[in-house]
Formats: C-alpha cells, structure tokens, sequence
C-alpha cells in the first residue's frame, strides 16, 4: 500500500515502526552523498522527483525533507540514517549498472539555518549540494501564499507581513546560531524577504563544505530547459546521463490569489538588485530574471 495514501494516525504509526527499526539497523545503511536545499517555493519538490527517478539514485525512505541539519539535529546521526536505504539495496543497483548508488534528501531550510552548512560539513564530509533559486520578487511572494494556505501566516496581506518581518526576525539568525537547541518559527516561516539574498547564505555555505561542491540551479531555467538542466545536475553529481531522463513535471506549484501591487514589486525588484548582482559571480551571468 502506498504510505502517501493511508490515514494520518495508520502513517504516523508506520513512521514510527520504520524509525525504530531503521535507528537499530543504522550502520548498514547509506548516507547521503548529495543534498537539495535552497529557497523554498524555488521548485525542490520537481527536481527531487526527477533524481528519485535515476536509475543509480534511490531517494531518503518516507519523506523527501529529512530536516536533520536544521531542526532535528539533536537526534543523532543513528536517527537519521535511519531514513535512507539499506546498503544492500545500493549494492543491487551498482551490480546492475556497474556505477555505484547514491541517495540523498531535500530539505530547503539547510541553506538558511545558522548551524546547518557547518554540521553537513562535519558529518557529511564528501556531500554535494544542489542549491535552487527563483526570482526573488516572486519567491516572496509565492512563500507568503503558501504559508497563508498551511495556516502559518496570520497575515493575509503580503505587504503587511513584509512590514513584520524585521520584528519578527529580530536577533533569531543570533539565537540559532548561538544555541543549538533553540527553534524559531519565524526564521523559518516567515522570512520573506530575506530568503532572497541568495549570496549571503551560499557564501556561509562555501565556506564550511567549498565551492566546488555547490551548484546553483534558477528554477525558472529548470522548468524551461529541463533536459539540459537535469543533464547538468547529473553531471556534477557524477550519475550517468546516458540512462533514459524521467518525465518532468512541475509540482508542489499553488496557483496565486491575486497579482502583486506594482509599487510592492518595485520597491522589492529595488531592494534586490545587488543580490542578483552578488549571485551573478555565482553563476558566471546575470540571473535569469535580471535578463527576461
């Protein structure tokens, strides 16, 4: 039967079971060798379904975000290999391709919480991360949609919840990376605007796991020119691209309520221009956004 498809109490006890068996059988298990993050409502939903559907690649067991880098990370390493294949089943996969398997996760959140880059560096020392980007105008408000539609944002009015985001952001990027037991809603939820400095946080990034082992994909061009896209992920990934492509679909894509007010979007296209100028050095040209 298909987890997705069972009901909340029947998932969360088959969670549960998997955890604890996978918690005892954690040494023979795989760890990731490559990671998604990245601005949320950027498309990691898509290319997760796509490298999930490579042949050599087998995905994280039950969910798709693991968040262990960012708000589980007091459950120790156990628990979290718990979550990924058994080495045996990656064993099977190098037999028949004769490459070895690779599994991975996608959590978003790594790219902006304080401590994350850090502990990837130090658990996974040889893990890549494929970082996704987006327009940051339109991210924001994206998030903002989507977060009013999970019931985490009160404040219907983008605007409004722009306006909040200094108070609410207040010493919490502090807070998180001065004390690693400490949660903060906000930081995670509500940071619209600040999600879309894009360099800041890759340079945060480089400096704990290096350069060469990021790459930077624009959602917009993923959703354009999938085949070549993918062609490039798979091939700083070091997967084989002469397999057959998965289809590519958009997911995880919530219709907007309602066209942003033009001065809102001035002022934000405003704010960001020397982000997207700082990000250009990232992928060698301007964003996509700044050239359309």
């Amino acid at each position: 039967m298909d987890v997705r498809k069972m009901p909340a109490g029947v998932k969360r006890v088959v969670h549960l079971g998997s955890r604890s068996y996978g918690r005892l059988t954690a040494p023979g298990r795989m760890t990731p060798s490559f990671l998604i993050c990245g601005g949320q409502r950027c498309g990691t939903t898509s290319m997760y379904r796509a490298l999930a559907a490579h042949p050599t690649v087998l995905k994280a067991v039950l969910h798709k975000g693991v968040h262990y880098f960012d708000t589980s990370y007091e459950r120790g390493m156990s628990w979290y290999k718990a979550h990924f294949p058994l080495v045996r089943s990656g064993d099977r996969i190098a037999e028949r391709y004769g490459v070895q398997a690779q599994t991975f996760e996608s959590s978003p959140y790594y790219m902006y919480h304080p401590q994350a880059a850090a502990r990837i560096a130090q658990d996974l020392p040889k893990a890549k991360l494929i970082v996704l980007v987006r327009d940051p105008v339109e991210r924001a408000y994206s998030q903002h949609h989507h977060e009013v539609a999970r019931e985490y944002e009160a404040e219907r009015d983008f605007g409004a919840a722009l306006a909040l985001e200094p108070a609410r952001l207040h010493r919490q990027e502090e807070r998180l990376a001065e004390d690693p037991s400490y949660y903060s809603f906000a930081h995670q939820h509500h940071a619209y605007r600040a999600r879309g400095e894009y360099a800041r946080y890759l340079g945060v990034m480089a400096q704990h796991v290096g350069r060469e082992r990021i790459h930077v994909v624009e959602s917009e061009r993923f959703f354009v020119e999938p085949e070549e896209v993918y062609d490039e992920v798979c091939e700083f990934l070091g997967l084989p691209s002469y397999l057959e492509r998965p289809p590519f679909e958009r997911h995880n894509a919530r219709p907007r309520q309602a066209d942003m007010d033009p001065r809102l979007r001035t002022e934000l296209t405003n704010y960001y221009l020397p982000h997207d100028d700082a990000l250009a050095a990232w992928l060698g040209r301007m964003p996509i956004w700044r050239r359309s």
